[in-house]
């Protein structure tokens, strides 16, 4: 087995807002242009991590279903210098997860960090009327725990045993001012009440796994984030005033942040809020 001294697993290293992504087509009818943004913004949340991690000398592995979704990221990656590679991985099939696992712990041995950052956007075509759940189609609420709890729940049995018996790694959980307490959908919003149990699957992980070294976090993005799509609709709920959007590298910096705290000192749970927005509780 060959090793790297720093590994990085970022799950979801691409965005639905992207200049081509899905939500992106979604809110404007076509994909947007994003020339004029640089790079760490390009991608969300997940390209403003694989570039942070890269850049502080870690091997990127971005997991993906399509390769080629990820072709700028990596582009941009290594012409920064860093290294980076893309696994396939689909989180709608546990054997996909189990094998892209098996290879990277045989290959790399256990990450030092893995991030899941996976996010869904189904249940925001639903039209005004439909917000009850007599009205979410099965399909819809099975997008939603497929991702916000099957996904998490898998990723964690299929790397956890190899960071257990290394001693240490950090498993970060991506997730949203809804997990915080269960909220009726509103229109145009995805189904997120699942993401409730993915907070509380990261409290129980960190009982379980914290004395084995672990350092388990839930991070609550109270925001929305900047990107290609959401710059061009970005005006917000609050006060008729345009959103104050969330810099994707601020948040890269607040996970390295978690991720490089003393065992003597872990926060297992942050919440980002942009200080122009109402905090969520």
């Amino acid at each position: 087995m060959a090793t790297d001294s720093k590994v990085a697993v970022i799950i979801g290293a691409t965005s639905k807002w992207q200049g081509d992504g899905a939500s992106t087509a979604t809110a404007h009818g076509a994909a947007v242009t994003d020339e004029a943004f640089p790079p760490g913004l390009r991608w969300g949340v997940g390209g403003a991590l694989a570039q942070k991690f890269a850049a502080e000398g870690y091997l990127t592995i971005i997991t993906t279903r399509r390769a080629q979704n990820a072709a700028g990221l990596v582009g941009v990656i290594e012409a920064a210098g860093g290294r980076c590679r893309v696994v396939d991985l689909d989180l709608a099939q546990p054997a996909s997860i189990a094998e892209a696992f098996s290879g990277i712990v045989e290959t790399h041995g256990a990450p030092d960090v893995v991030i899941y950052n996976a996010g869904y956007s189904h249940g925001r075509e639903l039209p005004a009327g439909n917000e009850l759940i007599e009205h979410v189609p099965e399909e819809i609420f099975e997008t939603a725990i497929n991702l916000a709890c099957r996904g998490p729940y898998l990723v964690a049995r299929a790397v956890l045993p190899a960071m257990r018996a290394a001693g240490a790694g950090s498993f970060f959980l991506t997730n949203n001012q809804y997990s915080l307490r269960g909220r009726q959908r509103r229109t145009g919003e995805s189904l997120y009440y699942p993401r409730v149990l993915m907070r509380a699957f990261a409290q129980v992980l960190t009982e379980e796994y914290s004395p084995h070294g672990i350092h388990v976090a839930n991070v609550i993005i109270d925001g929305m984030i900047d990107s290609p799509g959401t710059r061009a609709a970005s005006r917000g709920p609050h006060g008729g005033e345009e959103e104050q959007l969330i810099d994707p590298r601020k948040i890269a910096e607040a996970y390295f942040y978690l991720h490089a705290q003393d065992p003597t000192c872990w926060s297992h749970e942050i919440q980002l809020t942009p200080s122009k927005r109402p905090v969520t509780f």
